[in-house]
């Protein structure tokens, strides 16, 4: 009871849904659409060809007219004394009896009455001679009267078809064990017989229909069948019945249908209609004779003895080639000779009547597992259920057949199981899309859009509240951007327009590296790594997106200046230049503000120098400052180069700053190796009051930047004043390098 109030509190409308839907499926199964078979056959088709039964050693052969045959015989049809011959031989070399996989429906053409009526330009005495020989019909049937032969008839399934023949010939015994069967049948409302002449002197009569299965494959072979409301044997078990006697058969039926025929005193199980579905072994050329060897007498010797023969052709040009479950194709004659090995070895395929009764519970039973569970998994999980479920299926389904020659359908149930599952992923998703919304929704007042997909994505790694990480925090602004908003003043749609142009490539510059924009303040930005989400290389990616940015900016003035070109305009264009500070350390990172109005955003000290170091970008000429601890761990993958060690104004601890200007690639570039080192030996001099080594030095500087994607010159011009007011107005000998910068 606990459990079902538990399951009835988590009835909600998807799976409502999902168990309209599993009845729906299960409807489909009953209703058994040509689609669903045709997937069912060809997963027993597959089955098969994993294992084809082996072959095996039965006494069944078969006479083949070949196509080498035709060529050493002669073209079909042959005369009736040809085939009057190789009945003969054969009864002679032990068979024990024959079935035609062949029809003699009309009188032979190659009569010798027939030749003599049909050239009349011979003498005629050579015409009477003719005449008077026995006809071809007579000669077979004097043969076959000396043999034990069974004849094939063919059946129609069309009333209006032509070619059938007389409703008349002999009655073969049987009986019923149980309600009368017909009704199950396969119905066929003509019959294609055999000349009376050789009818009335067969010992057997057999029906070589084979209807194929809707894809055209020949799985299932009728054993008994209603003719013109007669009940009449296929080939191979009339073959058996008179082999072994003739005696009469018996069917056994119930009111489900038909269960089996008890021919030879053995019990044949059979579908409820009468067919029997045969485990198919390759094809094999053991199983022939050639028709021109027993003709010759070329055969081995007693290779006929005490065989069940079967007379057909496998020759091209005669097209009595099928189509097999094992994917190649067969000669007819060849597949009533493996529905007798069938039955000799006990070796049919079952497919029972409960068989759908286990495959709709099986749908059932998983598809309400798939329901209940499937909620409660996260996608991985969801995945690997499904899989365990529609495999081990599977798995049953094979082993039965391996082990039993079981027919469980494969392929229903685990399409079953995969569309509920799949229907209830759906279900999932819209579930967490809704979930996603609220989140939008909750957090689009106060956190940047780009922030908010993010958390949407993984909304468990959202904390709410500040929290403690280490943070690159940069910041950015733009240089004389008083003096560009001035030339736009009696345009100020078009400042607008030219501020979301840049703070789009700034945006974007930020984003392609995994940064978070915390604000855009005017023509500023500011924006850090590993926050809220976790960057294990928050660091170089910083220093990547403050690269693309200068970048990317360079870009939008190259394309301002064609434009303007192109405009022709008289008034001065002015470059957008930026100065970046990126800076790293711990910071506090969450929701700050207050009742009414909060936002996402980072505090800290390495914040406030991230904006000092931003400010002194154009006291150095350097589009880039890194602070210590953000250079230091890039300085042997990035261009960077130390620019001084100050005292921002507002703090009593000085920072060493670092100028960023290129990644890899200009690092190892030889030239920017030798201004690395000379700036190191630049800074050595400076701080160790070598005034006069250090100016050297700053012209040795100036030489080497002579090629660089850069200049130097504002910083070089700033140490040069510096040392010219050294010597105006010396240091004091405990003097530790540290500037004082007097601006942010």
């Amino acid at each position: 009871m606990k459990l079902l109030k538990w399951l009835i509190r988590r009835f909600d409308w998807a799976r409502a849904l999902a168990v309209a839907l599993l009845m729906l499926i299960l409807d489909i199964r009953v209703w058994d659409h040509e689609l669903v078979q045709t997937l069912r056959f060809q997963a027993f088709d597959f089955y098969q060809q994993m294992q084809p039964r082996e072959a095996g050693s039965f006494p069944i052969t078969i006479i083949d007219i070949d196509d080498r045959s035709l060529a050493e015989i002669g073209q079909w049809p042959w005369p009736r004394s040809t085939l009057a011959d190789l009945v003969t031989k054969t009864t002679q070399a032990g068979a024990v009896a024959i079935a035609f996989d062949i029809i003699f429906s009309e009188p032979d053409r190659l009569s010798p009455e027939n030749i003599a009526k049909d050239n009349a330009a011979l003498p005629q005495a050579i015409r009477d001679a003719l005449k008077a020989l026995p006809s071809g019909d007579t000669v077979l049937a004097a043969a076959m009267n000396s043999s034990v032969v069974i004849l094939g008839e063919t059946s129609l399934r069309n009333v209006d078809a032509d070619g059938a023949t007389r409703t008349d010939g002999p009655k073969i015994e049987y009986a019923f064990l149980g309600p009368d069967p017909k009704p199950f049948m396969m119905q066929f409302p003509k019959l294609i017989q055999n000349m009376p002449e050789l009818d009335a002197v067969a010992k057997g009569r057999g029906i070589f229909s084979v209807r194929p299965d809707i894809d055209g494959v020949y799985r299932r072979i009728p054993l008994v069948m209603s003719v013109q409301d007669q009940v009449r044997l296929g080939l191979s078990v009339e073959l058996l019945r008179i082999a072994t006697g003739g005696e009469a058969f018996a069917i056994k039926s119930n009111a489900a249908g038909i269960d089996g025929l008890v021919v030879a005193r053995q019990l044949i199980s059979t579908f409820s209609d009468g067919r029997v579905w045969p485990h198919f072994a390759e094809s094999s050329r053991t199983r022939y004779v050639s028709a021109t060897d027993v003709l010759s007498g070329r055969l081995p010797p007693n290779r006929l003895s005490g065989q069940l023969v079967f007379v057909g052709t496998s020759a091209i040009g005669l097209e009595d080639f099928r189509t097999t479950p094992l994917g190649t194709p067969m000669a007819g004659v060849e597949i009533h000779a493996q529905v007798l090995e069938n039955i000799l070895g006990n070796t049919m395929l079952v497919r029972p009547n409960y068989a759908i009764a286990v495959e709709l519970v099986t749908i059932l039973i998983l598809g309400f597992l798939v329901i209940i569970l499937v909620p409660f998994l996260g996608a991985a999980f969801t995945l690997l259920a499904t899989i365990v479920m529609m495999g081990g299926f599977m798995t049953g389904s094979y082993y039965a057949f391996s082990a039993y020659r079981l027919m469980l359908d494969p392929t229903f149930p685990t399409f079953a199981v995969a569309l509920i599952a799949m229907f209830m992923a759906t279900t999932n998703y819209l579930r967490e899309e809704r979930e996603r919304r609220q989140i939008r929704g909750a957090f689009g007042q106060y956190v940047s859009p780009d922030l908010v997909n993010q958390l949407s994505d993984d909304p468990d790694r959202l904390i709410l509240g500040g929290e403690r990480r280490p943070l690159s925090i940069l910041f950015s602004d733009v240089r004389g951007f008083t003096t560009i908003s001035e030339s736009f003043r009696d345009n100020p749609a078009g400042l607008t327009v030219l501020m979301n142009r840049f703070l789009t490539v700034m945006s974007n510059a930020i984003l392609h590296h995994g940064g978070t924009i915390d604000k855009f303040m005017g023509d500023a930005v500011m924006a850090f790594w590993n926050a809220p989400l976790d960057h294990s290389d928050h660091v170089r990616s910083s220093c990547r997106a403050a690269l693309k940015m200068l970048a990317d900016v360079e870009t939008l003035n190259t394309d301002r200046e064609a434009q303007h070109a192109a405009q022709q305009s008289n008034e001065v264009l002015h470059r957008i230049d930026v100065g970046i500070g990126i800076n790293t350390g711990d910071c506090v990172v969450g929701n700050m503000g207050s009742d009414t109005r909060f936002d996402y955003t980072a505090l800290g000290d390495a914040v406030n120098l991230a904006s000092r170091l931003e400010g002194q970008s154009k006291n150095y000429g350097v589009g880039i400052i890194l602070g210590g601890s953000t250079a230091i761990p890039v300085q042997y993958h990035f261009a960077v180069l130390e620019l001084d060690l100050i005292r921002v104004k507002g703090k009593i601890e000085p920072a060493q700053v670092f100028g960023l200007f290129g990644d890899e690639t200009l690092y190892a570039d030889a030239g920017f190796q030798k201004l690395a080192a000379l700036n190191v030996q630049m800074m050595a001099a400076y701080r160790g009051q070598e005034w006069a080594r250090a100016a050297g030095l700053l012209n040795d500087l100036e030489a080497a930047t002579n090629g660089m994607p850069f200049n130097l010159d504002t910083y070089l011009d700033l140490y040069r004043t510096r040392l010219d007011d050294m010597k105006k107005a010396p240091v004091a000998p405990d003097w530790d390098g540290v500037f004082t910068a007097t601006s942010k």
